[in-house]
């Protein structure tokens, strides 16, 4: 069983930002619980749609056994969010097993990412599927991309990872066997040659970051002098 925990709309211009906070979440869960990853997910940037910097939230997705672990793990949540909580954000948390996701949230996920939304579908939706969705502050627009989330991390083919394995701790030049070590299912470049050997040049220090990709964690990279640099996709 896959358990979903996503927020959105927690930051401010000046704070932290979601992914971060997701970030501290999974750490939190993974306390308890298996850890799969934290995916980020793109949203609609569109001037009726108020947003921080990029509009997009994230999925902290945890491995169970019982429909109670995602209570739990929401709790626990809510308490990290409350706890980091940023004046002028209006977050949302949403969480589900995989038993609730249907074609219908699937395509409110879909449709987050091209037409504007209102919080009435996105609290009738969550209502009709048992799915819990909560607003922890300001106007609670955060359960839009919340509930959006969840659609879309659960179709395994959207978005990237914000943490998957080791591979946020690749942070220097390394062997494409290094990095699939760390994690990363397969590495290859975007006109469709998969990486099997040579370096992978590590930028600025900052862990590579793959893609969900039919349920695989794809890293794609651009061939350069030789030598392999990573792409960061939406």
């Amino acid at each position: 069983m896959t358990i979903f925990v996503a927020i959105d709309d927690t930051d401010s211009l000046n704070s932290r930002g979601t992914g971060r906070l997701a970030r501290a979440i999974a750490g939190a869960c993974a306390e308890r619980y298996p850890l799969h990853g934290v995916t980020r997910h793109q949203l609609l940037v569109h001037e009726a749609v108020p947003y921080t910097s990029h509009n997009s939230c994230a999925v902290i997705q945890l491995r169970g056994h019982d429909p109670a672990v995602a209570d739990h793990a929401g709790e626990i949540a809510e308490q990290v969010m409350m706890a980091d909580f940023v004046e002028g954000s209006d977050p949302g948390l949403c969480w589900a097993t995989d038993a609730q996701v249907t074609p219908s949230l699937v395509a409110f996920g879909q449709d987050a990412q091209r037409i504007v939304l209102d919080q009435e579908r996105a609290r009738t939706l969550a209502r009709n599927l048992g799915i819990t969705l909560r607003g922890l502050g300001g106007t609670e627009d955060g359960v839009i991309g919340a509930l959006a989330g969840i659609g879309l991390a659960s179709t395994q083919n959207d978005g990237r990872y914000l943490m998957y394995g080791r591979v946020r701790e690749m942070v220097e030049p390394c062997p494409v066997s290094d990095l699939i070590a760390s994690g990363v299912d397969a590495i290859y470049t975007l006109d469709g040659r998969e990486v099997t050997g040579g370096t992978i040049e590590i930028q600025n220090r900052k862990g590579p970051l793959a893609c969900p990709i039919g349920g695989r964690a794809i890293l794609f990279v651009d061939e350069v002098d030789g030598m392999y640099v990573p792409i960061k996709r939406n």
